[in-house]
């Protein structure tokens, strides 16, 4: 069977992120930096929720890079950072190494840039057998040009293009199932744009439910009322 024919899970995928440094961020031209560092988050939180194995890298962290985004490591505090010289990560056998630990061939893959720290491992996992699927918004590039080139060189070498929102409900996949239903609605609430925004919308006026604002709105009530 083709792998891509088959639905990933939690328990048969792992998250990579690579990169994701204020030197790195600097270049980024095709993606508004905001959304990306947000995209980022969200989707690195739902990895968490759902207990998805998580490798997280960084390129010549003091000499160049800076350290990775603050908002990403307090996701994985004192998680242990993949440090490389190499562009390619998979040039790097302390990050191969923390990618044959996971256990998993499925792999969702972001980073910075798309053009060369995602696209070179991604050809190379590829080769070596695993299915890359590559979270495109949670990618960076320096132009949208080189983004959609390095995603058609992805996809021609057998990659699959997925963005964050799909990326995370593929683990959820069943709203019966109870166990992270209310976490994950927490999480896209407060960082799924205007998924989270109608979410939150059909919870407290369809559904009555409490706002999830810790000091709710208070409307006063209209004069003559």
């Amino acid at each position: 069977m083709n792998p891509y024919h088959k639905l990933y899970t939690a328990e048969d995928s792992a998250v990579v992120f690579i990169d994701h440094q204020p030197q790195m961020t600097f270049g980024v031209a095709n993606i508004d930096r905001a959304t990306l560092i947000n995209n980022v988050t969200l989707l690195a939180r739902a990895a968490k929720e759902f207990n998805v194995p998580t490798v997280l890298t960084a390129v010549e962290t003091e000499s160049f890079s800076g350290y990775i985004w603050p908002q990403l490591l307090d996701v994985f505090p004192g998680q242990e950072i993949i440090e490389r010289t190499s562009m390619n990560s998979w040039d790097d056998a302390g990050f191969r190494k923390a990618i044959e630990a996971t256990g998993k061939k499925n792999i969702l893959l972001t980073g910075l840039w798309t053009e060369v720290c995602v696209t070179w491992p991604t050809i190379e996992m590829l080769g070596a057998g695993y299915n890359i699927y590559v979270v495109e918004d949670c990618c960076g590039a320096t132009s949208q040009a080189a983004h959609e080139a390095a995603l058609s060189r992805m996809v021609q070498a057998g990659a699959v293009r997925v963005t964050t929102i799909p990326a995370l409900l593929e683990w959820q996949r069943d709203w019966a199932k109870r166990e992270h239903y209310d976490k994950l609605m927490g999480i896209i609430k407060g960082q799924g744009g205007a998924y989270g925004v109608g979410v939150e919308y059909a919870y407290t006026m369809v559904h009555k439910a409490p706002q999830s604002a810790i000091k709710p709105q208070v409307v006063p009530p209209k004069a003559g009322h």
